[in-house]
């Protein structure tokens, strides 16, 4: 389980992310026991994130989650210095990444990229999937593939 010394952002920051019922549900559910879940449709099969109530590409409402890499390759990155919000300010420098799993092309998650913040960060890189894990939810973070945790 992660301690307060292991978040890569302060903990207490974000509030209760999703509820029973809710579209995303499932994805935070799946996050607590460590595995990342996206919609996907039984349809036509395709991924989509975020969770709709139909199919962005057949329009079919039957929908599901489907476990999905905890792997991945950088798409985008940014470099945050100057936070949205006041408690984010001891964490800054933190790089926020976008990121694509293999079996959802066009599909990015987002998430923060775990280590020194002022490394370069290259487009393409192979991340993995981190789980912060807080008292109410667990956030799906990444580090350079490889590194240790």
């Amino acid at each position: 389980m992660t301690t307060a010394a292991d978040y890569i952002l302060p903990a207490g920051v974000f509030p209760v992310l999703s509820a029973p019922g809710d579209l995303d549900w499932p994805h935070w559910e799946a996050a607590r026991r460590e595995v990342i879940a996206i919609q996907q449709c039984t349809a036509c099969q395709r991924f989509q994130w975020g969770p709709e109530v139909m199919c962005h590409h057949c329009l079919s409402s039957e929908l599901t989650f489907a476990p999905v890499s905890t792997t991945g390759r950088i798409y985008s990155w940014e470099r945050v210095w100057h936070p949205i919000r006041a408690e984010l300010a001891p964490a800054c420098p933190y790089v926020t990444v976008l990121v694509e799993v293999p079996e959802a092309p066009g599909v990015l998650l987002i998430g923060n990229l775990v280590g020194d913040p002022r490394e370069p960060v290259t487009i393409g890189s192979a991340v993995e999937a981190v789980f912060e894990h807080h008292e109410d939810y667990t956030l799906v973070q990444w580090r350079r593939a490889g590194e240790a945790s």
